[in-house]
């Protein structure tokens, strides 16, 4: 299967990192990196070829091009991220797939809504420069995502009994 080769090739680069990474954690960081880049990659594929940098319209609603390029991005984006989570990184979550699709949507939204809110106080409030706040930004959100992908979406159930 496609999950049992990625995860062999992301196993084999682990070798270097064995010292001061957890498997889980590269998984983690190399599954989310990879999704984010395809995230990244879609939405200025889809801003620049795709919507040609116009308005979208279906008819009944319009999209600006940059939000039509986020829902695009996001209806692929989704799905990679979460059979990458489910098969390659959490393998040993014992929560039922549905609740897993359920938390990660959860977590992935709540996500979407920290980097913005993080983007509008530090460059709109604080001042500080865009491309560095999406920086500090992305640094929040991942770490917040990988816990509460660790913890909620995929936790692994305690099943002894005392």
């Amino acid at each position: 299967m496609v999950h049992n080769q990625v995860t062999a090739i992301i196993d084999f680069f682990y070798q270097p990192f064995k010292k001061w990474v957890p498997l889980q954690t590269f998984r983690y960081a190399s599954c989310g990196g990879a999704n984010t880049l395809l995230g990244f990659l879609l939405y200025t594929f889809s801003y620049k070829f795709l919507f040609k940098e116009r308005v979208f319209s279906l008819g009944f609603y319009a999209f600006k091009p940059h939000i039509a390029s986020l829902i695009f991005s996001f209806l692929i984006n989704f799905p990679v991220g979460f059979l990458l989570m489910k098969y390659v990184v959490f393998v040993d979550s014992t929560i039922r797939g549905r609740i897993q699709l359920f938390r990660y949507f959860f977590v992935f939204v709540s996500n979407l809504f920290i980097n913005y809110l993080l983007l509008k106080l530090l460059v709109e409030y604080l001042h500080f420069n865009a491309i560095l706040s999406q920086i500090i930004s992305t640094v929040v959100v991942i770490t917040t995502s990988y816990l509460l992908q660790r913890h909620f979406s995929f936790k692994v159930e305690d099943t002894s009994v005392d």
